[in-house]
């Protein structure tokens, strides 16, 4: 294992980035930014051993700096949406940014990561680990409180990437972390194209279906013979354009999946393989729901070597609080009490997928 520093750049206020990247004994690596805490590059082997990068980004600084679709980001301090921008805390009210037609989505628009952090390298054993903070002041974002987070990234021998989230609030506030990372672990990785072809597993049988403007509607269905269907593996496009029962046409994945939570372990959420590299990454996670997200929308030109982004170009697996918790009582409640400490651990695994009983 190695942990190697860099200068990746400077901001337009003249700050400098480092980017941090950690090395296994296998020579794949993941690469981090002080800027934003960003995932910049996860560079994993396919079947033949050829290291590709699998997550989508930039290569520069001023791409990081406006990073519209949060490439690589820690989501926070309300990831998804929050609905009328607004929520109700101890009676008072709290008035956020509208940045998702009348909601406030992942925080409105100054993010997690557009901000810069502190980071500690910590070599060992059984794996590197970089650990980011910073203090989110009492009112950013319109949210209460100073919230103390730091997010440690951990990579090891296994190809794992642990995202261990750590964070206290000195008032009651809400939180909902999550990293909003976009995949392509096919031939070619990051830039291979849309990831339709892709094949999804998630480990949950509910989800909470979502109706105008992409916000959940309370309830909690089952998602048997429906298109939310994924216990078995499925090509991520293979119901798209389809009917079904539940939502009309299906156009894209933007959903909440309910995890069988089990007292904060740690479980199997969910999984995205490709037959041609044969990569397969798993997800795992303490958290009580993951959003899949086909990224049906994206637009992104400028992205790592050049590549423009376009639709379906990455898929997403954010572990989190369901959306708009905080004003769904039905859902669990993401409040942080004064002075509680919050921890979270999300797992990603990288490898080849067993052929032995192709």
């Amino acid at each position: 294992m190695s942990i190697k520093k860099e200068l990746f750049g400077t901001t337009k206020d003249g700050k400098e980035v480092t980017r941090y990247i950690l090395t296994n004994s296998q020579g794949a690596s993941v690469s981090f930014l002080d800027l934003g805490a960003v995932i910049q590059s996860i560079l994993v082997p396919d079947k033949n051993g050829k290291l590709e990068d699998v997550v989508l980004g930039y290569d520069t600084v001023s791409g990081y700096e406006t990073n519209v679709p949060s490439f690589g980001a820690p989501v926070g301090r309300c990831a998804n949406r929050i609905s009328d921008g607004q929520f109700t805390l101890q009676g008072k009210t709290y008035v956020l940014e509208q940045n998702d037609d009348t909601n406030c989505l992942h925080g409105g628009y100054l993010r997690y990561n557009h901000m810069m952090y502190e980071a500690e390298c910590m070599p060992g054993a059984e794996g590197d680990s970089i650990a980011f903070s910073r203090l989110s002041p009492d009112g950013e974002q319109g949210f209460p409180g100073n919230l103390s987070l730091t997010i440690t990234y951990t990579w090891n021998d296994a190809c794992e990437l642990l995202i261990e989230y750590n964070a206290v609030c000195d008032q009651d506030t809400v939180l909902n972390l999550t990293n909003h990372s976009y995949f392509n672990i096919g031939s070619g990785g990051q830039g291979e194209g849309n990831v339709l072809g892709l094949e999804v597993q998630i480990a949950s049988d509910r989800y909470t279906p979502i109706g105008d403007k992409r916000l959940p509607t309370g309830e909690i269905r089952s998602v048997e013979g429906t298109a939310m269907d994924f216990r078995e593996f499925q090509a991520l496009g293979s119901r798209i354009g389809r009917d079904d029962p539940d939502v009309q046409t299906v156009s894209g994945y933007d959903h909440n999946y309910i995890l069988p939570q089990k007292d904060g372990e740690i479980i199997y959420a969910a999984a995205v393989k490709d037959s041609e590299s044969g990569r397969i990454m798993e997800v795992f996670t303490d958290m009580p729901g993951i959003q899949l997200y086909s990224a049906k929308e994206l637009e992104e030109t400028g992205g790592k070597g050049g590549i423009t982004y376009g639709h379906f170009g990455g898929v997403c697996f954010e572990t989190q609080q369901f959306p708009n918790g905080i004003n769904e009582p039905s859902f669990p409640n993401p409040i942080l009490k004064a002075g509680e400490e919050m921890e979270s651990t999300t797992i990603y695994r990288f490898g080849i997928e067993s052929t032995e009983n192709a």
